[in-house]
């Protein structure tokens, strides 16, 4: 599957997907090669109005302080390396050999870096519309998540909060299965060598996240 049908939208220059996918690390070795860093300033923007707006018009009943909390979860650098990595935008990456051998593919602020410069180079492409079309799309069930309990911190920060006055900690164990674009991860949390919870997600964040939540439980 190509990232076009991933993203729901074919490039009608396709220079600018590539820019999007380049990393700065190939830019470094061949100057005359276009990086994505340019169009991850105008990506940021745009999910932020993208954002924004849903949450505005999504959510009356917020008030200013709470839409301006769940904003920032959603657009956070986390939130665009989960979303990055439930659509396997990893594989797609043009890397230096150098960051290719320290594993780049799989690093959050990589994958969140690129993720705004393929909603910059949307933009670019095919206009806002476009380009929130497909933020809806991937953030939708992320920004119900956030808006449920907006300011809220999530479970792995509490569960390291309780289990650190306990002189205690977390360790974490993920596997996943199925295509790098529909893979599911299923996660345990351990606590002295003991299994306080189990989550599945479509990431590795969100496993551990409901694993850390049924770790709580457990606990409590």
């Amino acid at each position: 599957m190509t990232l076009e049908e991933i993203l729901g939208y074919e490039f009608a220059d396709q220079a600018l997907l590539e820019m999007a996918l380049t990393h700065r690390s190939v830019s470094a070795e061949y100057p005359a090669t276009a990086d994505n860093e340019r169009l991850e300033f105008l990506g940021d923007a745009v999910l932020q109005l993208a954002v924004t707006i849903q949450i505005y018009d999504g959510y009356p009943q917020l008030a200013e302080g709470k839409l301006a909390k769940v904003r920032a979860a959603v657009v956070s650098g986390e939130s665009l390396a989960e979303v990055a990595s439930h659509i396997g935008l990893g594989r797609f990456l043009q890397l230096s050999p150098s960051e290719e051998r320290s594993g780049g593919r799989l690093k959050d602020s990589i994958l969140a870096d690129a993720t705004e410069a393929i909603i910059g180079a949307m933009y670019l492409d095919g206009g806002f519309d476009v380009a929130a079309e497909m933020i809806y799309r991937l953030w939708g069930s992320m920004i119900e998540e956030k808006a449920a309990n907006p300011g809220v911190r999530d479970y792995k920060t509490r569960l390291q909060e309780v289990l650190a006055a306990q002189g205690r900690r977390p360790v974490y164990q993920v596997s996943g299965v199925g295509p790098d674009h529909d893979r599911t991860f299923t996660a345990v949390v351990k606590v002295d060598g003991r299994d306080l919870g189990v989550g599945q997600g479509a990431s590795k964040k969100a496993a551990e996240q409901i694993a850390a939540q049924r770790a709580l439980e457990t606990l409590r």
